[in-house]
């Protein structure tokens, strides 16, 4: 078994190399115990044989990359296994199954005669949480081409180097290749750092697709070709797009002038070979713990400690108004003391401001700032719907004209009245079978851009506002965007709404698709010789004529001029809606090369307006860790969620009751085919199995986020709402988010475990069953019923509205519009009379506007007056605009699901939109009040707004 070749691995079965490797270690022991039990020389005895040899050449090649059980261990187990030593063997693989299961491999030794009967497991688990608590630990991988004795003597000497007072242990791994460390990088997530330090070859012995696909552009040959230093620098990039977070070494002979010339910022530090290795192993020490550091956290919990006392605000601080209370104690026993010995305002002591901060809040701020690789870095304490608002008010100005998807967060839509910005609502492609959604085509954003260079408005365009990723999955290609909008006016904001997609970027698939990762990339690209040379070659082929040409620029992949395209971008992350954080804790990232000279002010008068001046400093301090964690294990936690919902979607897909009832929406669902080059439609099915997720987020105008799993359930007869409350709620206690008429929102996120998809997988059974013996249970009137109700879910489904317009009382052009219309009218020409037959004034007016934008601050406070508005029925308001009348929203409506907003202040209503509102079943209508109708400006309103001269 030792001299045979090892296989490529086989993810046939798996999506996962994790799981894989945690279901072969399980499938292993049940195998050597169900050997250890058999007779020699009988069939099952050869069966079981056979099986774990299989198993064991399958985690071969796994094993290899982890510090344990190591390369060593490893050896010993197939050598017991070969020499028929089956006891032993098993012995050694239940020990090591189970020290991987409770991760006490971490600080407890191995003895293969230890077995789970012999120790306290329970107490095992509970030393190795304290372990880690005081001594975390992590692995270190070690590129050079080492023998195994090599190998073994390297992590010797790194255990005999160990003090007492070290804050972290840790051990080491090798990887003799070049493609070896890429796999070691993907599949390990205990590495922390990465010493690259020997000669060594590209090619490892295994094949593996997806690191072929990551390598693309990289040619092996040259690689192999270069000079020792060279190809610790290539490998040393390679490493840093990956986990970016990892911190790298490099150990050389090259002089130091010439290296540091080349490494740039993607290497920690380097070490000559002369140099003694303690130097190396403390500087490892040093840079996990600048990840590991909280200064926020770290502060208030000293400050906890302090005997204080409070002549100031908050009663509660010190838990003092608790525990002097003959009523509340059960509060205190509730949530603990020291949530409330660390409650406070003070802002000295060691503490700080959020307002103004110089101390530990200020270096939390910039150590997240490195984690989420933004320029600067604000927390938030009162959500992302004040982060927005605070971006929106520092960017744009009264009468500046923002882009902005219609169908994004309320807050954004509140925020644009507060600026009192113009604002042109663009409409996402819409999935009328689900009621949802999906994104804004790059066509459309050039389209509208195209709108305003002709109007001659350009210059007014301030922003771009679009959420990545939607609350359903969908996520934009950035980089496509922002060139393609940056080609056509090269000093546009865009503000990114990531509020559910902070936990992207620590994983090199989502990565690339975030708004931090994407300026960084551009900036750097607009600065490359190479991307010039690319931009002048393409500026050549596009002639002046050709830029007036609407299609043409349209349907042509556009580059920006590096030479006026500015780099600015910002993002809102709801940090504790898919990171570790309390409720309410946000952050605002900023990549904005003109921050300094254009906005730094303008943002912190904007941060002052709407940050609170009595901050919870809970909240603060949890972003702090949230920050530390994500950065030293950010990549398996966000890995870990991607294979659950990988592996919900396999079961539901495979499970013959389940599939009666229920589908997770595919790709092809979510996406439409021209907007998928990649041809992935599905990342797994029955007949094909995996897909390539990774060809689709490379490739794709818009990809799907694997853990925003859109659960179908039309085919239950079941509305979404009435599912998610009184099947999964009140009956299962499962709580979901968001729901359509026919469609269920799951997520899986840093905190899911394989137990709670386990869970929800039985709770769907139960459901299907109980489905199954209601419909067989039916009367023929009831089945009816029922299969109207399936159509009504399943085909009979209302088309989703656009976006009609705004009236022309509220878009800019509309007094210059009036004005020249009364002067075509004035003169009273057969021209100008035949042209405006049949027309009201108002349609004359929106005809002259080319611009779809309108100003939403002013209707949203016209309303405030009641003298101003009226209230129309369905019936009511259909009658209205069947005369013709302009029937204006004086309010948001927003209907739940699917939660977007079908009417702003302004807009005219249509009558599609009423249709829609009509055969809408559900029963939360923010802004729609039933026993009144629609709140719409009375006429005479309108007029007084129109009136030219005013």
């Amino acid at each position: 078994m030792a001299k045979t070749k090892s296989p490529a691995l086989s993810l046939n079965r798996y999506r996962s190399v994790w799981e894989m490797r945690d279901d072969g270690w399980i499938t292993l022991t049940d195998c050597m115990g169900r050997l250890v039990e058999q007779k020699p020389d009988t069939l099952e005895f050869d069966k079981q044989l056979e099986q774990a040899a299989s198993i064991l050449m399958l985690l071969a090649p796994i094993e290899r990359f982890w510090a344990f059980p190591g390369r060593h261990l490893f050896a010993e187990i197939i050598r017991w296994f070969e020499e028929a030593d089956y006891i032993r063997a098993h012995k050694a693989v239940r020990r090591i199954n189970r020290m991987l299961s409770d991760k006490t491999y971490r600080h407890r030794e191995f003895n293969v005669d230890e077995t789970p009967e012999s120790i306290d497991i329970v107490a095992e688990e509970e030393r190795e949480r304290e372990a880690q608590m005081s001594k975390p630990y992590f692995e270190v991988l070690v590129v050079g081409d080492l023998t195994a004795d090599e190998h073994e003597a390297l992590r010797q000497r790194i255990i005999r180097s160990r003090r007492n007072d070290d804050q972290f242990i840790y051990d080491v791994v090798v990887a003799p290749t070049f493609e070896d460390a890429m796999i070691a990088t993907l599949f390990n997530f205990n590495l922390q750092a990465c010493i690259i330090r020997h000669q060594f070859p590209f090619k490892s012995e295994y094949q593996l697709d997806f690191v072929r696909e990551m390598l693309a552009g990289v040619d092996a040959d040259l690689v192999e070709r270069l000079p020792e230093s060279e190809r610790g620098i290539m490998l040393g990039k390679q490493l840093h797009n990956l986990r970016p977070e990892m911190d790298l070494y490099l150990v050389t002979d090259v002089s130091a002038a010439e290296v540091g010339a080349k490494v740039g910022e993607v290497f920690k530090r380097v070490f000559f070979r002369d140099e003694d290795d303690t130097e190396l192993y403390t500087s490892i020490h040093r840079g996990v713990h600048e990840r590991f550091r909280t200064p926020f956290f770290n502060a208030l919990k000293e400050y906890s400690k302090q005997p204080t006392g409070v002549f100031h605000a908050l009663p509660i601080s010190r838990a003092k108004s608790i525990m002097n209370s003959n009523w509340i104690h059960d509060m205190a026993e509730f949530y603990g003391l020291n949530v409330f010995m660390a409650e406070t305002s003070a802002t000295s002591g060691g503490l700080d401001s959020l307002l103004e901060p110089v101390g530990p809040l200020k270096l939390a701020q910039e150590y997240a700032a490195r984690a989420f690789g933004a320029k600067k870095t604000f927390f938030a304490t009162n959500g992302t719907s004040t982060a927005n608002k605070i971006v929106v008010q520092a960017i744009v100005k009264p009468d500046d004209i923002v882009i902005v998807d219609r169908n994004c967060h309320k807050s954004h839509h509140y925020g644009m009245v507060l600026a009192g910005a113009h604002v042109a609502y663009l409409d996402s492609y819409p999935l009328n079978e689900y009621s949802m959604y999906g994104a804004v085509p790059v066509k459309e954003l050039k389209r509208t851009l195209l709108q305003y260079k002709k109007a001659g408005t350009l210059d007014r365009v301030r922003m771009i506002l679009l959420t990545n990723c939607t609350f359903d999955g969908v996520v934009y290609n950035v980089e496509r965007v922002m060139e393609e909008c940056l080609a056509i006016k090269p000093d546009l904001v865009f503000l990114w709404d990531e509020a559910w997609f902070a936990f992207a970027r620590f994983h090199p698939t989502y990565r690339h698709r975030t708004a931090m990762a994407t300026a960084a990339q551009l900036k750097a690209r607009f600065k490359d010789p190479e991307y010039l040379a690319k931009y002048e070659k393409f500026a050549a082929t596009m002639t002046d004529a050709d830029w007036d040409d609407d299609e043409k620029v349209l349907n042509t992949r556009l580059l920006p001029d590096p030479a006026k395209a500015r780099v600015r971008v910002y993002a809102t992350h709801s940090t504790h809606k898919t990171l570790t954080s309390l409720r309410q804790g946000s952050m605002i990232h900023v990549w904005d090369q003109d921050f300094k000279d254009k906005t730094e002010e303008a943002f912190h008068e904007a941060y002052m307006t709407h940050t609170s001046t009595s901050p919870n400093y809970q909240i603060l301090a949890s972003l702090d860790v949230g920050r530390r964690q994500v950065e030293l294990e950010g990549y398996e936690l966000v890995q870990r969620q991607i294979d659950l919902a990988m592996t919900l979607r396999e079961r539901i897909a495979s499970h013959p009751l389940l599939k009666k009832y229920f589908s997770f929406l595919k790709v092809a669902d979510m996406i439409p085919a021209e907007y998928r080059s990649s041809g992935v439609d599905a990342y797994f099915s029955v007949e094909k199995g995996w897909a390539n997720m990774e060809a689709a987020w490379v490739q794709d105008e818009f990809a799907l986020d694997p853990s925003r799993l859109t659960l179908a359930i039309g085919a239950t007869g079941i509305d979404g709402d009435t599912f998610k409350n009184k099947y999964l709620m009140d009956k299962y206690g499962i709580q979901i988010n968001k729901t359509s008429r026919n469609s269920v929102l799951f997520m899986t996120n840093i905190g899911t475990t394989r137990s709670s998809v386990a869970y929800l997988i039985e709770v769907l059974v139960k459901i299907a069953q109980e489905i199954d013996e209601r419909v067989e249970d039916m009367s023929a009137v009831e089945k009816r019923i029922h299969e109207q109700r399936i159509k009504s879910l399943t085909e009979d489904l209302p088309p989703l509205p656009d976006f009609s317009r705004f009236h022309p009382a509220f878009q800019h052009s509309t007094k210059q519009s009036l004005v020249n219309l009364e002067k075509e009218e004035k003169k009273g020409t057969a021209k100008t009379e035949k042209a405006a037959k049949g027309k009201s004034k108002a349609d004359k007016i929106h005809e002259a506007i080319i611009t779809p934008d309108g100003n939403i601050r002013r209707p949203f406070f016209l309303s405030y007056d009641e003298e101003n508005c009226e209230y129309f029925h369905f019936g009511a308001i259909k009658k209205e605009i069947a005369k013709g009348r302009d029937v204006v929203s004086a309010m948001f409506v927003i209907p739940y699901p699917p939660g977007f907003p079908i009417l702003v202040p302004g807009q005219v209503v249509s009558q599609e939109i009423v249709d829609f509102m009509e055969a809408l079943d559900v029963k939360e209508i923010h802004g729609y009040r039933p026993e009144l109708g629609f709140r719409v400006f009375t006429e005479a309103a309108l007029q007084t707004v129109i009136q030219p001269g005013e």
